[in-house]
C-alpha cells in the first residue's frame, strides 16, 4: 500500500517537474518524485558502504607489500 505525502514546493520548481512529466521522461509528478527519491536512497546506501570500506582499509593497517 502506498502511504500519501502532501508538499509545497516553488513555483519554478513545480514547473520543472511538470516539464519533465511533459517531455514523457515520467509519468506523473509521484512518479517523477518517487524516483528522485530512490535515487537519493541509493546513492546514500552507495555512500555508507564506501565509507564502511574505507573504514576496513584503514583498519587493515600498512601492508607490508
Amino acid at each position: 500500500m502506498m502511504a500519501q505525502m502532501n508538499i509545497s514546493i516553488p513555483e519554478r520548481l513545480k514547473s520543472w517537474v511538470e516539464s519533465r512529466v511533459a517531455e514523457g521522461s515520467y509519468s506523473s509528478s509521484s512518479d517523477y518524485l518517487r524516483d528522485l527519491v530512490r535515487r537519493d536512497q541509493q546513492y546514500h546506501e552507495q555512500l555508507e558502504r564506501l565509507r564502511v570500506d574505507i573504514q576496513a582499509g584503514y583498519d587493515s593497517g600498512i601492508s607490508e607489500r
